[in-house]
């Protein structure tokens, strides 16, 4: 099981996207992400949202152009992505066993972002295959972006992998680092407890 179905008993989509709508209606801009992608590939690029969740990432990459697939394993997070966009193509799978092409996908993405912190909130031990899958969902030259927390300030759980052994997960699946940020808006990674990580296969 994983960490994020032990936090939440896989029925907390509602709840998520409520939170997340709030913040935007306070006037926050919750779209770095998308943005974030969109200054790294162009429009009209091939998108996987890798625990795509409520859709919040992906939703707006599509609306800026982008041809996107969604992939979560919680079906309370797609249902309420499923019911904010009906068009797009949202899959259930388990990431550690994600397979493209038998669910008919092709796989020759342009960039597979992991927002959220999926990564840390993984199954334990899952997070080397997790990147592999991901990694060969790319096409040469394609980019894996995922931000996530390292330590207990920017985690629901206690923090479980590290920048050197997410970086290993990465090498080992073929994939190098070409840029960290500290942040989705691209400010430089200083060490703190959070990192956006973009590694290119």
């Amino acid at each position: 099981m994983s960490r994020w179905q032990e936090l939440t008993g896989g029925t907390s989509g509602r709840e998520y996207a409520a939170r997340f709508a709030a913040v935007a209606r306070s006037g926050k801009d919750v779209h770095g992400e998308a943005r974030l992608c969109a200054a790294l590939v162009p429009a009209g690029a091939r998108v996987l949202d890798a625990g795509c969740g409520t859709g919040r990432v992906m939703i707006r990459l599509a609306e800026l152009g982008y041809d996107c697939v969604g992939v979560d394993l919680d079906a309370s997070m797609l249902a309420v992505a499923r019911e904010q966009a009906p068009q797009l193509p949202w899959i259930q799978a388990d990431l550690a066993e994600f397979e493209p092409r038998r669910l008919g996908v092709a796989t020759d993405f342009d960039l597979v972002v992991a927002a959220g912190n999926i990564f840390p909130l993984l199954a334990a031990g899952t997070e080397a295959a997790v990147v592999g899958r991901l990694a060969a969902a790319l096409r040469p030259g394609g980019l894996l972006v995922a931000g996530f927390g390292l330590d207990e300030a920017h985690l629901p759980v206690p923090p479980g992998l590290t920048l050197p052994e997410y970086d290993d997960c990465c090498a080992a699946a073929g994939l190098a680092l070409v840029d960290r940020f500290a942040t989705w808006d691209a400010d430089p990674y200083d060490g703190g407890g959070y990192a956006v990580s973009v590694h290119r296969r």
